[in-house]
């Protein structure tokens, strides 16, 4: 195993004490591994939490900051945050509006924010919604969930429901449009190669060097099926055609083209895949409005991608476009 880091046991605290020390806006709890904007809440704001297992930067951590989230837990790499972290980052957001959890669909995610906004509700009477994420159209149960898995659409979401709880949104109206959102957002990934946990120190699953995994989870899931090296044209219908078959995107004003590093791919190879996703959309009549390409959601080293589509109106483009200042997101400010 070759990696930048110290002691595998301590690679999340020395991540965040990092993290803090390159991002002095932000205000990073490292008893209870929450970063938070430094600024604290503002009254009569939603505040906007979200988190999982680390190994996935910069998701959640690195979407902190205006225009997107209030605060994200931090938990091992690729397990669930616990849920006193849970609960000291809901009520370090809490400005009187209530709170909105944004959990990805794994089982130890859901589990633990839900017994989290059930202590806070009874210890502060703060009232905490939950819209669960669950976009991934590859496999409809996986090793860590019942249901879909939640992948690219979380980032969307974020981005978008961050902009209209800093926009003074009731909390009631901010978790609708979260649940629209997940609704009209589909996701499918592949991997060329395994990932690496620290604490394992060797990879989670093997793939022969000329095969890929179709369907791949963020954790290293089994997906649909594994099948032999292909170009990325070829990848690109793999992972077009299950989320266009799944959700109509014809229509409206488009959607946002989401594609995804899950690590280890360089992003010249990812602007091959948009390339080849822009054409496959164009020939089924699906216009591109906005597009990320780049590593926003990965799995440590793992070198694959995925693809999300997420249907828009002119409301979802204009809250997509609002200015976000973050460490992984950033324009507009």
């Amino acid at each position: 195993m070759k990696k930048l880091i110290n002691d595998p046991a301590d690679v999340v605290a020395d991540a965040l004490r990092g993290m803090a020390l390159a991002h002095p806006e932000l205000r990073v709890d490292h008893e209870n591994r929450v970063v938070f904007r430094g600024e604290g809440p503002r009254q009569g704001k939603v505040g906007l939490v979200s988190g999982g297992g680390s190994g996935h930067e910069p998701m959640h951590g690195g979407f902190v900051g205006r225009g997107m989230l209030d605060a994200a837990c931090a938990g091992e790499v690729f397990t669930s945050p616990v849920p006193d972290q849970m609960v000291a980052a809901t009520q370090g957001v809490d400005g009187g509006a209530g709170v909105l959890h944004i959990v990805k669909n794994y089982t130890g995610d859901v589990m633990n924010f839900e017994m989290a906004a059930e202590l806070v509700a009874a210890e502060s009477g703060a009232e905490v919604v939950t819209v669960v994420v669950d976009d991934d159209v590859a496999v409809t149960d996986s090793l860590y969930t019942a249901g879909r898995r939640g992948v690219g659409t979380t980032v969307l979401l974020e981005k978008i429901v961050g902009a209209a709880a800093e926009e003074g949104r009731p909390l009631a109206e901010v978790a609708d449009l979260a649940r629209r959102v997940d609704d009209a957002g589909r996701s499918m990934g592949m991997a060329l190669t395994s990932c690496t946990v620290p604490a394992a120190g060797k990879p989670t699953f093997d793939l022969p060097e000329d095969q890929m995994e179709i369907g791949i989870g963020i954790h290293g899931e089994p997906g649909r099926r594994r099948v032999p090296l292909a170009p990325a044209r070829e990848v690109a219908e793999m992972l077009v055609e299950p989320i266009l078959s799944d959700l109509a995107f014809t229509g409206g004003e488009g959607v946002i083209c989401f594609v995804n590093g899950l690590g280890a791919t360089p992003l010249l190879e990812l602007y091959v895949l948009h390339a080849e996703v822009a054409a496959l959309l164009d020939k089924a009549g699906v216009g591109i409005a906005r597009s990320l390409v780049g590593p926003y959601m990965t799995s440590l080293d793992m070198a694959g991608a995925t693809v999300t589509l997420l249907r828009c109106d002119d409301e979802l483009l204009r809250l997509w476009d609002a200015p976000v200042v973050t460490p992984g997101l950033r324009w507009g400010a």
